[in-house]
């Protein structure tokens, strides 16, 4: 039980990124503790102080009120006079009028509450109070025989004006306090993202010019180790490449002398079928070297896919091909890799049926683009192995077709390395269906 409420708190409740949950972390004590004051400020100052406020003030009424009862008009009238000077209120005696029978009191307030409460232990039903009609006045009716004796008194006698300053004071320096502390959480937490960003770029096949760590000691340690691990990754791909420019200057110079010599025998026949297979020797060393070649250092772009789809397709013959483009946004890709990788799938689908449909469209995340060709196809359980280098598919593709088996296989580590994935499929036309999935 407890675990399943602690996997609902973790993915329904908290939020995902790191620096929201450290903001919770540094802003739920704070705002925690200032309700708790707020509670007990109120609970143990405000509505006691509040309270002996107001009997104080209901006391001096009562006082005014019996006297006024007692003491014939001129007694009054000097009572009225009194009380206007000295105790800030304002007395006025209104003949013939009954009390009012709409109440105006408000339930949810402690001023209101408190008054009503002293008043109708001491006048009993023969009041009316009013807290809303004037901003910092309080108005009182109290039932004279057929009279009514008017009553005015500043609002700040029945309520502290403290809870003003109580509040402002507790509120803007905690605004100020969360506001630091989201400052100082974008500093701490910026470099791990950097990192992050760092890491998704490296991990698709960007080149990363200059990465600087930065921020905590931790973090720092994590970036530099980053680094190092992203050189020595950086150094074995350079390795390789050169290894393979050196396998490539060696192999061509004895398969050109074989040429040569092949070409001064008096057996024609000998000589064209060991010069076709020095021929396809040559294939498979410039594809190959082409296969480790492409992940040079290239730097990314901003483009329309649209775009590049419809400049490659201009290269081939009208009729075979057929567009259906969506609108689509642009997304970050290294074009001379993707174009390479998108010529040999529409070459793949060209060489093995005789036309091919091209469909682009956009999902949530991902950009998709859909190749389809009405050749004899793939079995659906070598669409795996059809990925692999140099894996050919005698029987359904076709033996005397030209090629290594690596022209999926180039295509595959392309978008692989643009964080994306290829999909194989039967396609609508009874083919094949490469599916291409692209981040953006």
């Amino acid at each position: 039980m407890f675990y399943g409420l602690n996997n609902f708190i973790k993915k329904k409740i908290l939020p995902k990124r790191l620096f929201y949950r450290s903001l919770i972390i540094v802003a739920a004590p704070m705002i925690l503790l200032q309700i708790i004051i707020t509670v007990v400020f109120f609970d143990s100052l405000w509505i006691k102080a509040n309270k002996g406020m107001t009997r104080s003030l209901v006391s001096e009424v009562q006082t005014m009120f019996d006297i006024y009862k007692s003491g014939d008009k001129s007694d009054q009238k000097m009572i009225i006079d009194l009380y206007n000077k000295n105790f800030d209120f304002g007395v006025f005696h209104i003949k013939n009028e009954p009390l009012p029978k709409v109440k105006t009191e408000r339930w949810y307030s402690p001023l209101d509450r408190s008054l009503r409460r002293d008043l109708k232990s001491t006048f009993g039903s023969s009041y009316w109070v009013d807290t809303t009609q004037y901003k910092e006045l309080v108005e009182l009716r109290l039932k004279y025989k057929n009279d009514i004796l008017q009553i005015f008194f500043p609002k700040e006698k029945v309520a502290p004006s403290a809870v003003r300053i109580f509040a402002l004071w507790i509120t803007v320096p905690g605004l100020f306090l969360i506001f630091i502390a989201i400052i100082f959480l974008k500093n701490q937490t910026k470099p791990i993202v950097n990192l992050a960003n760092a890491a998704e770029r490296f991990g698709k096949g960007d080149y990363l010019k200059e990465f600087r760590p930065s921020g905590a000691k931790e973090i720092r340690q994590a970036a530099y180790e980053f680094e190092r691990m992203r050189k020595r990754i950086t150094v074995h791909l350079n390795q390789r490449s050169e290894m393979l420019s050196g396998i490539s200057h060696d192999l061509r110079t004895p398969l050109t002398r074989l040429k040569l010599q092949l070409s001064l025998l008096k057996q024609q026949d000998l000589a064209k079928k060991m010069s076709d297979d020095i021929e396809e020797m040559e294939r498979m060393l410039n594809e190959y070297l082409e296969f480790a070649r492409y992940q040079k250092n290239e730097d990314t772009e901003l483009i329309n896919m649209n775009y590049v789809i419809e400049d490659i397709t201009k290269k081939y013959e009208s009729g075979k091909i057929s567009l259906s483009l969506e609108k689509i946004s642009e997304i970050n890709i290294r074009p001379n890799s993707i174009r390479r990788c998108l010529t040999n799938l529409i070459d793949n689908a060209l060489t093995y049926g005789k036309k091919a449909e091209i469909f682009t469209k956009m999902t949530a995340n991902n950009m998709i683009i859909l190749i389809d060709d009405n050749g004899p196809g793939i079995p659906e359980n070598e669409y795996k192995n059809v990925l692999k280098p140099f894996y050919r598919i005698d029987k359904s593709r076709g033996q005397n077709k030209s090629g290594v088996g690596l022209g999926l296989s180039i295509a595959n580590d392309i978008i692989r390395s643009h964080g994306g994935s290829i999909a194989l499929e039967k396609s609508p036309i009874n083919g094949l269906r490469v599916k291409v999935s692209l981040p953006y």
